[in-house]
């Protein structure tokens, strides 16, 4: 997909502000509105812009602590495997399949460091996993909003 200067600006002002209506936009980068529309319903079509969603502060809903984990899977153990047992747990807020000495990343939140301890035993409990490393998040540095928020 060819994506010009306008399409550009167009998803900067939506991912500042996802309930951006579109004449709001098209005032804003010299369009009309359903020049705008017709931009933004092609940008989803090709999958650009993969929707649209609410940033929520997971620390005001009593999730207060993240870290990412490093997992070392258990010998023969399927990336599948790894994967389905991830998606299993609501607190893996997403995970990669890395390069290096880990196996596995996990990006994870819990209520609390006992909470993240009791997440971290569990997820070596059915011999998936069989060892962990946990760097916890004490702050964020950087942030770009539209990256995937979660």
């Amino acid at each position: 997909m060819r994506m010009d200067d306008m399409d550009r600006q167009i998803l900067a002002l939506l991912t500042d502000d996802g309930r951006r209506t579109y004449d709001d936009i098209a005032r804003r980068v010299s369009l009309s509105s359903p020049a705008v529309k017709r931009r933004v319903d092609r940008l989803r079509r090709d999958g650009t812009l993969r929707g649209f969603t609410a940033v929520v502060d997971h620390a005001a809903l009593g999730y207060g602590a993240e870290a990412l984990v490093e997992l070392f899977y258990g010998p023969g153990v399927t990336l599948d495997r790894v994967a389905a047992s991830l998606r299993a747990v609501p607190e893996v807020v997403e995970a990669w399949s890395v390069t290096g000495e880990a196996d596995a990343i996990a990006r994870v939140r819990t209520r609390d460091n006992a909470d993240l301890e009791r997440l971290i035993r569990s997820l070596q409990a059915d011999g998936t996993v069989v060892r962990t490393r946990s760097q916890v998040v004490l702050s964020r540095l950087v942030h770009r909003r539209g990256e995937d928020d979660a």
